[in-house]
């Protein structure tokens, strides 16, 4: 008996080492998926979006070693009172509004600042698409209605397979996605669990099988799209997303603060949502479209390029909010005014008709509650045409 009870105890011993030895080889894994799990907490939220370094594995995306670009301060704008009201509301955190290219509000919140660097959300998808109109108009990928699968094989067989470069830009790949934040088990969720263990997206894209409909035929957001135009990219330059980006748009804008990437862990940029600037800096993209992709006298977009960028060519419902290469355009929006815009409240509203930028960061829990992005536009169009 007392020789049974020592190898019982051997074998307890034995086990308890293995799952020590296995929580600290995973201790760093286990931790990001907690952190995820609790990212949108009502308590954490707010600091999490400005310290997603702390959850996610990151890589920077150099600012270049030029100067700060200015942000010139014009006259103070006194926000009316129900801008007031909506910043309570919709737990805004940062906003920045430029007239004619002049600073002329900028109020931080609920315990954030300036210097934070905030995440973009899908705000990140305008800035790939303003990177991947340089690559178009030099040539590297000179036929948007090529297959993806010409530039990143890996994608041959799956659901993307028959997929333009154009129908990705759109959102009309016809991939099957449940975009639904609220579904534990939505392909939303699974990506961003995966993302947080360290797996292949690139993988997570080309596992995916099944298809709504046909390519080009309806457009419907699906976010894993972007990450395949992000694959498009690589696969035509040989480079990663983040020199790329600094390179051609970030080091130009003369940004303030040095933005990173989250990354999957092969180290790849998390190219549809993981962007994080200031919030300033974020402004300073919407200037540069607002200018038809000049800034600070240098040419960084084509002016085409921006065009097709802010015009409502993708098939999405009659009546319905348009969208173009990557950008939103609001139901009623005159032409030059749209926008990008990320989950829980980030926007960058560029109105061309006023001159008019607005950036902002929030973390609003009830962001997908009805009217609630009908209401924010309804704000940017007050700020816009009561300057």
């Amino acid at each position: 008996m007392r020789r049974v009870l020592r190898i019982s105890l051997r074998i307890l011993l034995v086990l308890l080492l293995a799952a020590a030895a296995l929580g600290v080889w995973k201790r760093e894994e286990i931790m990001r998926l907690w952190a995820v799990n609790t990212l949108f907490a009502p308590d954490r939220i707010v600091q999490n979006f400005s310290h997603m370094d702390r959850a996610f594995l990151t890589t920077p995306v150099p600012r270049g070693d030029g100067p700060v670009s200015p942000l010139p301060e014009g006259a103070p704008y006194d926000l009316p009172d129900e801008v007031e009201t909506w910043i309570e509301e919709r737990s805004v955190t940062a906003l920045v509004i430029l007239d004619e290219g002049d600073l002329v509000h900028e109020s931080y919140h609920l315990g954030t600042g300036p210097d934070d660097l905030r995440i973009s959300w899908s705000v990140a998808k305008s800035y790939l698409s303003a990177l991947m109109g340089t690559l178009v108009a030099d040539g590297t990928i000179p036929d948007l209605d090529a297959p993806v699968t010409d530039y990143a094989p890996l994608l041959e067989g799956s659901a993307y397979e028959g997929a333009s470069i154009r129908d990705v830009l759109q959102m009309q790949s016809g991939v099957t996605f449940d975009e639904d934040y609220l579904d534990y088990d939505s392909d939303i969720n699974r990506m961003g669990r995966a993302l947080a263990l360290g797996r292949s997206m690139d993988r997570f894209a080309a596992d995916l099988e099944a298809r709504d409909r046909d390519p080009g035929e309806q457009w419907q957001y699906v976010s894993i799209d972007t990450h395949v135009i992000g694959m498009v990219i690589r696969g035509a330059t040989g480079r990663s997303i983040p020199d790329l980006l600094s390179e051609r748009v970030i080091a130009p804008l003369g940004l303030e603060r040095e933005p990173y990437y989250i990354t999957d862990g092969e180290g790849v940029a998390f190219v549809l949502g993981g962007l994080n600037l200031t919030t300033r800096d974020y402004a300073r993209l919407g200037l540069m479209f607002l200018q038809g992709g000049v800034y600070d006298g240098t040419r960084i977009v084509p002016e085409g390029w921006v065009d097709a960028s802010r015009t409502p060519s993708a098939n999405t419902e009659p009546g319905r909010i348009g969208y173009g290469y990557q950008w939103w355009i609001p139901v009623g929006a005159e032409p030059g005014q749209f926008m990008a815009r990320g989950i829980y409240g980030q926007y960058v509203y560029v109105d061309q008709v006023n001159g008019v930028v607005i950036a902002t960061n929030a973390a609003d829990r009830q962001f997908r509650e009805p009217g609630v992005n009908e209401e924010n536009i309804r704000i940017f169009r007050l700020i816009a045409e009561s300057l």
